[in-house]
């Protein structure tokens, strides 16, 4: 089946707002076998909608439309789906009241434009939106099926996973169930992976299971999509590959589906009745920041100390050394059963690519004092990025007895 993803906004089309809506949703149609074949992005502008809507119609099969759906007057989907299907807007009665109940539950008055958002093509058929006020819709528009959804992120996913994808395997004739399997790494870059996974029969054209992977620095994510009749088919497909998948990448997982390393961190602490201090250089508070709003964290997270000079800290260099000092200082003072301490020294001048830091870890609790040092390259951000991700991970790996030096592919001797 032949799929097409069109967006509409001027703020997309100039590039002011980043598309990340198309990335999702190109992502999540490939985790269920179906294929995008085009990409459009259209501004706010009636007729180079309605010509985009007539040609989408002639070449896909079926047509996800993003954006426009909402109560002001470059919002158009509505009118132009209506105009290409040849038919008028109808007031739904049923969305209508939907949005007046849903305003008198935050004590607020509708205001008289968001009407327009109950007006849909007269032959459309209802897509329910539960978290927003944008009212989504099919309708046929040539020989493709059009599925209207909102712009707002958080409401497009939900109605695409629940509603739109389910009705797109159903006119694909796409039958049993699907799973994406998830892996998170943090170590390892993507050929290495691949390397490390490339002979597995599972992962060959005729093996069953589609291997993919997606690097967003400082992480990579290895991705397992599989197929099957029915859930007890597919959990027996992919256990044993799952099972293989882990013995391969090793220590270098830090996480697995939904999961976070910030959350299998604390859910550790948690379960051990452990408290946690960091103190991090130059990172400007982001460690302390992945792990302080999780729920549960109150619990947990005892403080956390940023500073920009090693002298704030009371140790003259960044070095191992040093990292131990602070670590064990601060889990003195904090009274915290682990102590966390990410010194970074920059290299000077200008931010450029070949610009680098070297990182020294600390992490001390009741018993003992560990250590790491690496160099990152790449310019500040990346360094800071990639400092931040290590020093997590070697706190992950202390709290499970695993090696914390292990060599990652970003650093530089």
């Amino acid at each position: 089946m032949r799929v097409e993803i069109l967006c509409t906004g001027d703020e997309i089309l100039s590039g002011k707002t980043i598309n990340t809506n198309y990335s999702y949703m190109a992502r999540r149609l490939g985790d269920v076998g179906l294929t995008v074949h085009w990409g459009t992005t259209v501004g706010d502008d009636r007729a180079s909608l309605l010509k985009a809507f007539h040609q989408a119609s002639e070449r896909a099969d079926a047509v996800i439309v993003n954006g426009g759906l909402g109560p002001t007057v470059d919002d158009l989907s509505q009118e132009v789906a209506a105009e290409a299907c040849g038919v008028e807007l109808v007031l739904s009665d049923y969305w209508m009241t939907r949005m007046e109940q849903s305003y008198a539950r935050r004590g607020r008055v509708m205001p008289p434009n968001n009407r327009k958002q109950a007006m849909l093509p007269a032959n459309a058929e209802f897509i329910d939106n539960p978290i927003g006020t944008a009212c989504g819709f099919a309708v046929t528009i040539g020989k493709a099926r059009f599925f209207f959804t909102p712009g707002v992120p958080r409401e497009m996913r939900r109605m695409l996973d629940e509603q739109v994808i389910p009705r797109l395997l159903k006119i694909g004739g796409i039958t049993g169930v699907t799973r994406l399997k998830r892996f998170h790494t943090f170590g390892i870059g993507e050929s290495r992976a691949d390397n490390m996974l490339a002979d597995m029969e599972a992962f060959k054209p005729d093996g069953g299971i589609k291997l993919g992977f997606q690097a967003h620095y400082p992480q990579l994510e290895t991705k397992l999509a599989a197929r099957g009749a029915d859930e007890a088919e597919l959990a027996s497909l992919l256990a044993p590959i799952e099972a293989e998948v882990r013995k391969r990448l090793g220590n270098f997982i830090i996480a697995e589906d939904d999961q976070t390393l910030e959350g299998v961190i604390l859910a550790i602490l948690l379960e051990r009745a452990h408290t946690l201090s960091t103190a991090e250089m130059f990172t400007g508070g982001h460690l302390a920041a992945r792990l302080a709003p999780l729920a549960g964290a109150e619990k947990a997270f005892r403080r956390g100390v940023v500073v920009r000079e090693p002298a704030e800290l009371g140790i003259a260099d960044v070095s191992t050394a040093a990292a131990e000092t602070v670590s064990r200082s601060l889990r003195e003072t904090s009274r915290s059963s682990h102590a966390l301490a990410l010194l970074i020294e920059l290299d000077q001048g200008a931010d450029r690519p070949d610009f680098g830091g070297t990182i020294a870890i600390g992490i001390a609790d009741a018993d003992t004092v560990v250590s790491r040092q690496a160099r990152l390259i790449g310019g500040r951000e990346w360094v800071r990025a990639g400092a931040v991700e290590l020093g997590l991970d070697c706190l992950r790996r202390h709290l499970l007895d695993l090696p914390v030096d292990e060599r990652i592919d970003f650093e530089r001797r």
